[in-house]
């Protein structure tokens, strides 16, 4: 597919600076251009590549200013990161989705399967499983009984969806992640521990995305529940009975312990844990490797640190923190003094 600086900047509301009928078939950052390619600028530290770059189109913010002349044709635009997240986001819709059921395939006869949909070898649809129109089953992906998968969603190979789990549409799950297995529920006897069963199911709403290799848990009774909008990065583990706001992001590694409640449009770091039973307000910004092991107290706050704590807090301790070998032999020779100090005057008493 190939396209003109002035049909990109059509669909983007833009303004071409340079030849408007510069043609490109691809994508490339800004300092590996190749000719034919667009690339864009958003971040200041990037700036010095666009003077070489062999870029044919560079998307660049409105209020950016140029020392020097640039070979590349311009299109200048207000945000030039979220034009090319809809760039990229037009040119993958372009392409032709997948259809029809592999021979290889197993389908349940009291499945219901949508139009245009498409299973691939190996993949397993259970007993009463609805799968929604358009929607894609790759490979090795298994659908246990009572599934509810909605339209045009995408489980990518080797995904599994437990029992009675329910998804919204357009949903898309990456390779390997396990969704509705049980919730980690033991109860300690004399003996051992006796396991407590988790006859509750996974709640997947619309739009929804969800990296290779995370975890979401079954809830004890109830429900999981994934509100529509959240991104859930790789390596993610959402135990049972939480429930995370629409429209939040959560970075790699990042867990959440039983019960916990995450709210609406919070961004969460890689490796960030969440103790059990606690409230995230909406809006909260959880930096990376924090420990949020209390509710937070509300909408726009900014977490970082284990346990939590705000970051002008965190900055304080961690300069002190770092002084505290000084600081030690410090009190170590004022005690010393101190013990000298007290022997003498009780020497001359």
């Amino acid at each position: 597919m190939e396209f003109t600086a002035k049909q990109i900047a059509e669909l983007i509301q833009g303004r071409v600076e340079g030849d408007e009928n510069t043609a490109v078939s691809t994508f490339a950052k800004i300092e590996e251009g190749v000719p034919g390619a667009i690339s864009f600028l958003s971040n200041p530290k990037y700036t010095h590549y666009i003077y070489d770059t062999k870029s044919s189109v560079v998307l660049i913010n409105e209020d950016v200013e140029l020392e020097k002349p640039v070979s590349a044709t311009l299109i200048r635009v207000k945000n030039a990161y979220e034009c090319v997240a809809k760039l990229l986001q037009f040119y993958e819709s372009m392409k032709p989705a997948k259809k029809g059921i592999d021979s290889l395939a197993y389908i349940s006869p009291k499945a219901q399967i949508g139009e245009d949909v498409y299973v691939g070898a190996f993949a397993y649809i259970g007993d009463g499983v609805v799968l929604g129109k358009g929607s894609q089953v790759y490979p090795h992906t298994v659908v246990c009984e009572g599934v509810t998968i909605g339209e045009k969603c995408i489980l990518y190979p080797n995904v599994t969806i437990y029992q009675g789990c329910k998804l919204g549409n357009n949903v898309t799950i990456h390779a390997g992640s396990v969704i509705g297995a049980d919730g980690f529920g033991f109860a300690p006897n004399t003996g051992g521990y006796d396991k407590i069963p988790q006859i509750g199911i996974v709640v997947i709403e619309d739009n929804v995305e969800i990296g290779a290799n995370t975890c979401v848990d079954r809830s004890t009774m109830g429900q999981t529940i994934i509100h529509q909008g959240v991104k859930l990065d790789n390596l993610i583990q959402v135990a049972h009975n939480c429930e995370i706001g629409e429209n939040t992001v959560m970075s790699a590694q990042a867990g959440m312990a039983g019960s916990t409640k995450i709210g609406a449009w919070c961004m969460v770091g890689g490796q960030a844990g969440f103790s059990g039973h606690i409230q995230v307000a909406d809006k909260t910004f959880i930096g990376a490797q924090c420990g949020v092991i209390k509710n937070t107290k509300g909408d726009g706050e900014s977490l970082i640190g284990s346990p939590a704590m705000d970051p002008k807090m965190f900055f304080k301790a961690k300069a002190i923190y770092s002084k505290l070998p000084d600081m030690y032999r410090q009190i170590a020779t004022l005690e010393r003094e101190l013990k000298e100090l007290k022997e003498k005057m009780a020497t001359e008493n």
